[in-house]
């Protein structure tokens, strides 16, 4: 093998070591009789990020835009959902922190729609970390997120489900949200493939996948972004989006000489 074919194979295998497989795991489930699409998130491993504004204040609102702005930095999002509800204008509801930056408040006190539907709760993303807590308990323990978002109502608080779920309610929709272990490493993303209650998708979280803690994102807007399932949804223009980045490329390997 020639000098310059060795370092080309040398920077290839420097280039797979530095850019790892992703460990997120994303699969098609039946539960209940109910069809799910799930995200499954190490967060010790994979890089969360939550997402609203480019670098101009302007929202997002879609995956390829989030995917565009990534590009540019040698990233690209290996699977990203809504996360949370947001105004006609975009801006979150309740508390958004992005990488540090609050833009809205953590709201406590009940109100209309889903959302307002207490207890609620907070989506908190910290270094190595992934925790769904309930708002008035986030509100008196205070955790340093680098990142979070608020949403409702909670589907499980400490294993229970929320008590004004109905067993039967004819009120389906298609659903999404995320549930969290108690560690913070297991971060589970899930959107149903069929219109359900908030009690069967509640139930999804804490009997089939044995979460604790699990909170309700939003409703019929809800959009996964999951190219290993062959998805990535359109549609109107969401707020709040969270999601894992991997890098796709390590910059210029420089020249490989003679």
């Amino acid at each position: 093998m020639s000098r310059a074919a060795r370092l080309m194979a040398g920077a290839l295998i420097g280039f797979s070591l530095a850019v790892p497989a992703h460990a997120v795991d994303c699969r098609n489930e039946t539960y209940g009789g109910n069809r799910f699409a799930v995200c499954e998130v190490d967060a010790a491993r994979d890089e969360l990020r939550l997402f609203l504004r480019n670098d101009d204040g302007v929202p997002f609102g879609h995956f390829s835009s989030i995917n565009a702005a990534l590009e540019a930095a040698g990233e690209e999002l290996v699977f990203a959902t809504n996360a949370g509800m947001y105004h006609s204008d975009r801006a979150p509801v309740g508390l958004y922190v992005e990488e540090g930056a609050q833009e809205m408040r953590l709201v406590t006190n009940p109100g209309p729609g889903n959302f307002g539907l207490l207890p609620n709760g907070v989506l908190c993303l910290r270094e190595g970390r992934a925790d769904v807590i309930e708002t008035l308990r986030f509100e008196t323990e205070a955790p340093a997120c680098t990142s979070a978002t608020q949403s409702g109502p909670m589907l499980v608080i400490d294993g229970a489900l929320h008590p004004r779920f109905l067993a039967g309610s004819d009120s389906r929709y298609i659903r999404n949200g995320v549930g969290t272990s108690k560690d913070g490493r297991r971060a589970v993303f899930v959107i149903s493939r069929n219109q359900v209650n908030f009690h069967d998708f509640a139930s999804y979280f804490r009997d089939h996948l044995g979460l604790n803690s699990a909170l309700y994102f939003d409703g019929n807007i809800s959009r996964l972004h999951a190219p290993a399932l062959g998805r990535s949804d359109a549609g109107l223009a969401m707020g709040p989006i969270v999601g894992v980045v991997r890098k796709t490329s390590t910059g210029d390997l420089g020249p490989l000489g003679n």
